[in-house]
């Protein structure tokens, strides 16, 4: 009934935005410690006691950035709403949107992306691509060890390079960056009113104020807008937009393949 009621709700929404977090990542394969974390990592948990792929360095970007999903849950996101007039905003880091094939005009990653270095001072605001040093460096890693040479040095003060993630004062906001923010702010403010179907897939309770809250606020204040959550184990609403929510407690890539069946 509910997987029924969602199709119904993306076949007549006007636009449609997607709300991404770590839950469909999650769904598509992207694990961050257990069996796939074992596979990949053996070595480093041996010698160092490394407990999942947050503290593992720079192989996790690799395996999480430059590897395909195991499954094949984005492509098949991207078979739902492809046709449609439709934007995503994510918190994943992971890059899988444009991947697979999604239009980069339309997407807004907020917390940053595995595939950029940046100074990490900053001593100034711009962000570098990093697949050719990661490479390098999987490559060329030995006894768990890498080149001093490719360890990345900031080409304007010289000193050491992250990733472009957000954790604390120091993330870079690049100009690439606050472009995706203003299409994002452009679409959702020129759909205020009509069908609009605000989709959230995998957003937890950690960071609900980037995502989730939003999306709530703009369906209650939209009479024909429609919220739809799919979340394991964390699929909630409020009470103020209940009759117009389509809260799914499951399996992300298990409900979008309902939906194609539909």
């Amino acid at each position: 009934m509910l997987i029924q009621q969602l199709f119904q709700a993306l076949q007549s929404a006007d636009a449609v935005v997607v709300g991404a977090g770590a839950g469909l990542s999650t769904s598509a394969g992207f694990t961050y410690n257990g069996e796939r974390f074992q596979k990949y990592f053996s070595d480093f948990i041996e010698k160092y006691g490394f407990t999942d792929m947050y503290t593992a360095g720079f192989h996790q970007f690799y395996y999480n950035r430059y590897v395909p999903a195991p499954k094949p849950v984005y492509d098949n996101l991207l078979k739902l709403v492809k046709g449609k007039d439709y934007f995503v905003i994510t918190t994943n880091v992971d890059h899988q949107f444009q991947k697979v094939g999604f239009d980069k005009h339309r997407l807004f990653y907020t917390q940053g992306d595995y595939g950029l270095f940046q100074c990490a001072k900053p001593c100034h605001q711009k962000t570098y691509d990093n697949e050719e040093t990661i490479r390098k460096m999987i490559v060329s890693q030995n006894d768990m060890k890498i080149p001093t040479e490719l360890v990345p040095r900031c080409p304007v003060c010289g000193g050491p390079m992250k990733v472009n993630l957000r954790s604390d004062e120091t993330f870079v906001e690049d100009e690439g960056w606050h472009k995706a923010a203003q299409r994002y702010l452009d679409f959702v403010n020129s759909h205020q009113h009509g069908k609009i179907l605000y989709w959230d897939l995998g957003i937890g309770s950690n960071t609900p104020t980037i995502i989730k809250l939003p999306f709530m606020q703009m369906t209650y204040k939209n009479p024909e807008a429609t919220y739809a959550t799919i979340n394991l184990g964390e699929a909630f609403t409020v009470e103020q937009i209940k009759d117009r929510s389509i809260v799914i407690d499951g399996d992300i890539g298990e409900v979008l393949e309902e939906l194609l069946n539909c």
